[in-house]
């Protein structure tokens, strides 16, 4: 069954005053419980669809269905419910709050949840654990690693029990052996819990895991 199915999306944006031309006609269907990558060289257009993908920014032309539903026909209150409730994002990055622990750093996603103090704890309890950083959880991310950073930021995707997780170059900033410890974890999350993952790479170890390439460049589909 499809989770993602999109038509004909191009996007385009400003930079320094000129309009670029981000995706050209993208057609991509994406599977539930997939584990799918998107390669090609810088510029190609890999982070703006995973953007669209999220919700984050519109498409200029074109379709995209979520699980059945036309997000055009959404209103923005219902998109950004979805992106809070079914979608996690993974940044190379990692986007952690350096003032608050790890726990905190996951628990912050369902403060604005109607869930009990009880049931977060339990949540943000499993999703460290999933990552195995339970070990961690009082630490501030100044003091880890940047495998455990990582780890971190998948534990926020799961805290929220997301369908899909969007992840852009996941793996830049880590060493080959950190990287393939996190490529093995993103595939047991995949496996065990059917999580969906989309994510842009150039690792060549995460492209031979993945279950299907999408190749990208100048903003179309290679194939």
């Amino acid at each position: 069954m499809e989770l993602y199915e999109v038509q004909g999306i191009s996007h385009r944006y400003r930079l320094d005053g000129q309009r670029v031309q981000a995706l050209r006609g993208v057609d991509l269907n994406v599977g539930k419980g997939e584990f799918l990558a998107i390669s090609g060289p810088s510029g190609s257009g890999k982070t703006t669809l995973l953007n669209i993908l999220g919700f984050l920014d519109p498409p200029d032309e074109g379709t995209i269905r979520f699980d059945g539903a036309d997000v055009s026909r959404l209103s923005e209150g219902e998109r950004t419910r979805l992106r809070r409730e079914r979608i996690g994002f993974i940044f190379q990055t990692f986007n952690l709050i350096p003032v608050l622990t790890a726990y905190e750093n996951v628990e912050y996603f369902l403060l604005k949840s109607k869930l009990s103090a009880a049931e977060a704890h339990r949540r943000v309890g499993q999703a460290l654990e999933a990552v195995g950083i339970s070990a961690q959880a009082h630490q501030r991310p100044s003091r880890m690693s940047g495998g455990q950073r990582q780890r971190v930021a998948i534990a926020r995707t799961l805290v929220r029990e997301a369908d899909v997780v969007l992840a852009d170059e996941p793996t830049a900033a880590l060493d080959q052996a950190t990287g393939l410890a996190v490529m093995e974890l993103m595939k047991r999350l995949n496996r065990e819990r059917g999580v969906t993952f989309v994510f842009s790479t150039h690792d060549p170890v995460i492209l031979g895991a993945a279950d299907r390439v999408v190749r990208l460049r100048d903003g179309r589909v290679l194939g």
